[in-house]
């Protein structure tokens, strides 16, 4: 009788759970049965992704429901948000399959930190509640943050963990005092809750708290998916981690984010409140700022990018101006919009790092822009590959990327935010230049050295394959997708009004 009072509901997890058990197994491996082979830890590790998945899968359909006292939710919006940080682990173990090997360090523990970063992400794409969301954000930040310094013997590596650390302190404590805010001007942190508490009027005390509690909880989630000014922190880890690690952080973790984002947006700030109400104010100074971060993001990392020689230093600030667009779709309402973003920025940023990855080899050697002169005919592997994830970055037709965007800038100009668009326009056009240049240098500039022939691991080759397809059919054939987020747009629906 207690637990279903507090419904607990061990299925509404299962996911989590799987890969919770699994990170503890590969733990005990190196405890019980020590081993370098990076072979039977990564496929313990796939094995435990693979069964998460399916258990998110057989999960799809299921009517709106929330478990363990309204803290979970489940819906198809955070099956599809769960699936997307379970694929992108998945190709991170693919990426790191090689890399273990080069850099001669323990695949057990790397890869039991992977699974318990994938169950940090897979709570915040579940969270119904500011609690959780925290302990989501804390479970994902804590494993990144030794993923970063994984390479222990690397001054990069371990200046950008610490780096990465000290800012995702701060980050957290603003959070936390935020959800503290939240909960002394509505007396709960439970999404539904506090929405039914601000479609009533609240008195000038309630009114300040919740105004400071709504600005830093902005400045939590503004770390978490790097948008300007809480960004800092972006350029320098993303150098210093190791390659594969990068590109799991630049999609995992922040599609996680986006999801809890998404969420508390829509429920907290996004609903449609009646006009006497308290948060009708509060939604408006919402998504004016939201919409001032998004334009300060996606142009200054844009323009920062230019000015890269570190193809890793320049692909984050690609990674900053990105999320300025998907900020866009939280601005517009749209969740499908977001949502489809989100899969293509996985499938085409996880194939860009991958080539980066294999190029830079041990102790990230090779991450310099002229490094990758004369690749382009000597290297079509390689160049192939990299030319197709950055002309999608750029938005070019028929590719993922441009798909994306342009459902994110419709979707805007038609909620009334044509300035955003036309901003968002200009700085698309200007990354062109950073993008493209990669593929000049390769294509039109001769080596300066001679090129040693770079060899394509299966496991690579692997993830170029489905990085590459699924740029192509998310451009060319979105419409089985799309069909996919309308379930997920109900969802969110339901949730709103």
């Amino acid at each position: 009788m207690g637990m279903e009072r507090l419904g607990i509901n061990y299925s509404a997890v299962l996911p989590e759970i799987i890969m919770a058990l699994t990170g503890v197994a590969l733990m005990l491996m190196e405890a019980f049965w020590p081993s370098r082979s990076k072979r039977r830890a990564g496929l313990v590790a796939l094995t435990g992704l693979g069964i998460a998945l399916i258990a998110t899968l057989r999960l799809w359909g299921t009517p709106r429901q929330t478990a363990y006292a309204g803290m979970i939710i489940i819906d198809d919006f955070r099956l599809l948000f769960t699936a997307i940080v379970i694929i992108a682990s998945v190709l991170a173990v693919f990426l790191s399959w090689n890399f273990l090997e080069e850099e001669r360090i323990q695949p057990t523990a790397y890869f039991a930190l992977l699974l318990f970063c994938a169950v940090g992400m897979a709570l915040l794409t579940s969270s119904h509640d500011l609690i959780m969301v925290f302990l989501g954000i804390e479970t994902v930040t804590i494993s990144t943050y030794v993923l970063a310094g994984y390479r222990r013997d690397d001054l990069r590596s371990t200046e950008a963990a610490l780096k990465y650390f000290i800012l995702g302190a701060f980050s957290s404590a603003f959070l936390l005092y935020g959800i503290a805010l939240v909960y002394g001007a509505t007396r709960t942190t439970n999404l539904s809750a506090i929405q039914t508490v601000l479609n009533q009027p609240l008195n000038d005390a309630e009114r300040a708290l919740m105004m400071v509690g709504a600005a830093m909880l902005l400045i939590g989630f503004g770390f978490k998916v790097t948008a300007v000014p809480f960004h800092v922190w972006t350029p320098d880890v993303y150098e210093g981690a190791p390659t594969p690690v990068t590109a799991f952080l630049s999609v995992g973790p922040k599609a996680a984010g986006f999801a809890a984002f998404l969420r508390v947006s829509s429920l907290v700030f996004g609903a449609d409140f009646d006009l006497a109400s308290a948060g009708r104010a509060l939604q408006s100074d919402w998504i004016s700022a939201v919409a001032v971060m998004a334009i300060l993001t996606m142009t200054f990392g844009n323009l920062i990018a230019i000015t890269q020689t570190n193809i890793k230093r320049m692909l984050a600030y690609s990674s900053i101006a990105h999320a300025g667009y998907v900020l866009m779709g939280i601005v517009a309402r749209d969740w499908q919009a977001v949502a489809f973003y989100m899969i293509a920025y996985t499938v085409m940023n996880i194939g860009a790092f991958a080539v980066v990855a294999l190029i830079a080899r041990r102790g990230d050697e090779r991450v310099l822009i002229e490094d990758y002169s004369g690749l382009g005919f000597r290297q079509p592997t390689l160049s192939f590959p990299l030319t197709v994830f950055l002309i999608s970055l750029t938005g070019i037709p028929g590719t993922a990327g441009f798909v994306g965007k342009f459902w994110l800038f419709k979707s805007a100009w038609e909620a009334g935010f044509s300035m955003l668009v036309i901003i968002a326009v200009i700085n698309t056009v200007i990354s062109a230049y950073y993008y493209l240049y990669v593929v000049i240098v390769m294509f039109f500039r001769e080596a300066k050295r001679e090129i040693e022939p770079v060899p394509l691991p299966g496991a690579f080759g692997f993830t170029l394959a489905v990085t590459v397809l699924g740029t192509f059919y998310l451009g060319l054939l979105p419409t089985r997708v799309f069909s996919y987020l309308n379930q997920a747009q109900t969802a969110i629906a339901h949730l709103i009004h």
